[in-house]
């Protein structure tokens, strides 16, 4: 099958960036014409890619993906690049709803002089962050379950708290394009206003934080009021982060 094949498949599918997964689909598979054609099918039905391929770069990484966890998107580097470049030399940082791990997993990597856990609820999805990390060299990151709508069972604290959670609003999560349709919805919903799991991090993880601590948050693009508004409800001071686009993506919230 030729790349122009590909591409024509793929657009007739609907699928936008036809040309350049035309070439990573032969890129992967080129040299089996049934995979090949089992990989195009499963994408023309509008299977994520990257399900497809089994993994994808973010920030300066690759990472494994599964239908048990959400796909990395270059979005939260946005929060990462942040995070590298203003964590204090040896801070102690815990990252919540870590799902694949690529937070965790990408600040661990590139900050070795950082302390940091990961946590999910997801025992799946724990599992391709485990597989993560010791691919990418940082097998010692501990990670763990948690249900962050509970209250917080550690007695540790932490200089970071950060959390990239499920922000979509409940009506919204079933409109959106077919392809998050195959990612865990556990990882997308985020109740009526999207704001549940931020809340319930805020409240349930205040006490884990070291005096001058800060809480970093992935946001929907248009949740800068509420973020705001949240951070002034629990005395926080609130900085917002955009990005490269100008668009709001992510804030810290800092005592």
């Amino acid at each position: 099958m030729t790349q122009t094949e590909l591409q024509n498949a793929l657009r007739a599918a609907g699928i936008e960036n036809f040309s350049g997964e035309a070439r990573i689909l032969l890129e992967e598979f080129g040299d089996d014409e049934a995979a090949l054609a089992s990989a195009l099918c499963r994408r023309c039905s509008r299977k994520p890619l990257q399900y497809i391929i089994g993994r994808w770069p973010f920030f300066r990484e690759e990472y494994f993906v599964s239908p048990d966890c959400l796909i990395p998107r270059s979005d939260t580097e946005v929060l990462v690049e942040h995070l590298v470049k203003t964590l204090a030399q040896g801070a102690h940082f815990l990252d919540l709803c870590t799902g694949s791990g690529c937070i965790a997993i990408s600040l661990a990597k590139n900050r070795p002089d950082l302390v940091g856990a990961a946590a999910d609820i997801s025992e799946g999805a724990l599992a391709m962050a485990k597989k993560n990390a010791a691919h990418n060299g940082v097998p010692s990151l501990r990670m763990f379950r948690a249900d962050v709508t509970k209250p917080s069972e550690l007695a540790e604290q932490f200089d970071c708290i950060v959390s990239n959670p499920p922000y979509i609003r409940t009506a919204v999560v079933d409109t959106l394009e077919a392809e998050l349709m195959h990612e865990p919805r556990i990882a997308l919903d985020g109740g009526t206003d999207g704001m549940d799991f931020y809340r319930a991090i805020v409240e349930n993880y205040a006490g884990n934080l070291r005096e001058g601590g800060c809480f970093a948050f992935e946001f929907g693009y248009d949740q800068q009021k509420d973020a705001a508004a949240l951070a002034a409800a629990h005395g926080y001071t609130f900085c917002e982060i955009y990005d490269y686009g100008g668009n709001f993506r992510a804030a810290i919230l800092k005592k």
